[in-house]
């Protein structure tokens, strides 16, 4: 299954931008990275799952999130989209229109740290599923 992070905003040049190319490294050509402006509406999806960032999200472990991705693979899904808002976060009808919302914990995370957390996640779950000793369980 193909895995996309579509993010608002520009990453640059920064320690977080070397690590989120890290993990898209390490999961040869599966992960996708798409940046979009703040107020550019998100792309239109035709299939697939999509995953929404946000606060009131929910809090997933590695092993849980491996398992869902993996059930939505088995149930054949092609592709899992996460979707990194703004600063200001989502709209109601992205929120609506999400498969899961999901959050790192109750705390606030800087956007550009999110998206290494999330490419880290979604590294540890391809490991997870494949049984590759990443992940020690």
């Amino acid at each position: 299954m193909r895995l996309a992070i579509i993010a608002r905003g520009r990453i640059g040049q920064c320690p977080e931008a070397e690590l989120v190319e890290r993990y898209a490294k390490r999961l040869r050509g599966t992960l996708s990275i798409t940046e979009i402006g703040d107020e550019a509406p998100w792309p239109r999806f035709e299939a697939g799952r999509t995953v929404v960032l946000d606060e009131t999200g929910k809090d997933m472990g590695s092993e849980a999130l491996a398992a869902l991705l993996g059930r939505w693979r088995d149930d054949g899904a092609r592709e899992t989209r996460f979707l990194i808002g703004a600063a200001d976060g989502h709209d109601a009808a992205t929120r609506a229109g999400a498969d899961l919302l999901l959050g790192f914990g109750r705390a606030t995370w800087p956007h550009m740290l999110v998206r290494a957390m999330l490419a880290e996640q979604l590294y540890r779950a391809s490991t997870i599923l494949a049984g590759h000793p990443y992940h020690r369980s």
